[in-house]
């Protein structure tokens, strides 16, 4: 008794994002002991413990990068774990441990509520236990709908149903998590002439990527609110949809634009339209492929490595600096050049804390991928583009490759997963974990400009 009062009294003494972090890192442990149970390999198959580490974070992370060949290395059992993974991943550890203790009747407190609120990604407390209600709800609804339509594709491809919907669950689930793991050895490749299989998928891709609250909010429009005239859609949710759209509609015209010479030469308009359309979605989130990406030109893989950095929207499945970060940076600067000191989008106008915070993210994460990219070209065997790539798809919980994930040496495979791990949690809540609960400053001096620029 006196060991569990001292962890309670230890965890009073840390802060929220402290405990969100050891949340993540403590998924990661077990994960990566659970990964090294021989019941769940195939015969005759070892995982190391750092692979073993490196695949757990990839799950958790919900990223996708891989230094071994799951198809070969995990049975049915472990491929069952590993979907398990990847739902705690991309729904978040809150949300997931929220929906369990309301199923067993546990009474979520004002912790448990701060917790759900910084996984999430929210700015109060109100109504946090139906919001992680809801998330859980829609998206495990939406993986089942992803999965029998998907395994009703693959009947033909598989000569057992049971493998089929195998594959089917698994492929969306990992569209949907935005994890980019497959059990087909060649991601989507194989599917790469079936379009209906690529735009389930990229629906998926996009239901996972585009916020867990855009998700709530347009199923409340739809299905519970009544006079649908007066529903007003929160500034977070039409600032992240329009620039979800146009990251993705501009994405799609680069890619084209930038092998139109080369890679898309003698294609034909719709399959241009797929492949750019596709590899514009999957960039920014999932890490699934439809072609070998070493096919591109090295500016279209510079540009996916630029939408690999920016990632998803907040509070959702994905990594990256995340795209209201993007646009609030992008509207930055062009109200500041406009000489506007305030920014106003939709009738509304951002707090200036959020412009902060911003520039904050968006400098801390080109720092942490500019040193990791002059570190990873010493240690690795890689051109500078492969690790720029690798380290892009790895803070943007990507999972894309160039090839160069399974020759990675034991360093480059640490550095990784932290690119990994940090990508999933967030640069905000890993900042706001090393100053504790910190305390209001109480001294002030004289302010004094400085040249800038």
């Amino acid at each position: 008794m006196g060991t569990i009062k001292k962890i309670q009294n230890k965890s009073k003494e840390l802060s929220t994002f402290q405990l969100i972090v050891i949340f993540y890192l403590s998924a990661l442990v077990i994960s990566t002991l659970l990964l090294k149970i021989p019941f769940l390999l195939k015969p005759n198959t070892e995982l190391s413990f750092i692979n073993a580490l490196f695949t757990a974070a990839s799950a958790v992370s919900v990223t996708g990068l891989t230094v071994i060949s799951i198809k070969d290395t995990f049975n049915n059992f472990g491929i069952f774990l590993l979907c398990l993974l990847l739902q705690l991943g991309g729904l978040g550890v809150m949300s997931l441990s929220t929906f369990l203790w309301v199923m067993i009747g546990k009474k979520v407190g004002l912790k448990e509520r701060q917790l759900i609120m910084i996984d999430q990604n929210q700015s109060n407390l109100a109504g946090l236990v139906m919001l992680a209600k809801r998330i859980f709800v829609i998206f495990i609804t939406i993986e089942i709908v992803g999965g029998i339509t998907l395994g009703l594709c693959f009947l033909d491809d598989y000569d057992r149903g049971i493998t089929a919907f195998k594959h089917g669950f698994f492929a969306a689930i990992s569209a949907a998590t935005n994890a980019g793991f497959d059990i087909t050895g060649n991601s989507l490749i194989p599917f790469q002439n079936d379009y209906f299989v690529q735009f389930v998928i990229m629906l998926l891709i996009i239901f996972g990527a585009i916020g867990f609250p855009v998700i709530v909010e347009v199923y409340e429009f739809i299905f519970t609110y009544k006079d649908k005239k007066k529903f007003h859609f929160t500034l977070f949710t039409k600032l992240t949809t329009f620039t979800f759209i146009i990251i993705t509609l501009l994405g799609a015209v680069f890619i084209y634009l930038l092998d139109i010479h080369h890679f898309f030469a003698h294609k034909s308009w719709y399959d241009s339209i797929y492949y750019s359309l596709f590899h514009s979605i999957t960039s920014k989130s999932a890490g699934l492929a439809t072609t070998d990406l070493n096919e591109f030109t090295p500016s279209n893989q510079l540009f996916m490595s630029l939408l690999m950095f920016i990632g998803g929207s907040p509070s959702s499945a994905s990594g990256g600096i995340r795209t209201t970060t993007f646009a609030i940076v992008i509207l930055a600067i062009v109200f500041y050049a406009q000489g506007k000191s305030s920014i106003k989008i939709f009738k509304r106008e951002l707090k200036q804390d959020d412009v902060i915070k911003s520039f904050i993210v968006l400098s801390t994460g080109a720092f942490l991928c500019l040193a990791s990219i002059l570190i990873l070209s010493i240690t690795e065997q890689g051109s500078v583009i492969e690790v720029i790539f690798e380290v892009s798809s790895a803070f943007g919980t990507n999972g894309l490759s160039l090839g160069l994930t399974p020759h990675l040496t034991w360093f480059g495979k640490i550095l990784i997963i932290i690119l990994m791990f940090i990508g999933r949690v967030g640069i905000v809540t890993c900042l706001l974990m090393l100053r504790g609960k910190g305390s209001k400053e109480k001294i002030h001096y004289p302010k004094e400009k400085v040249i800038i620029g």
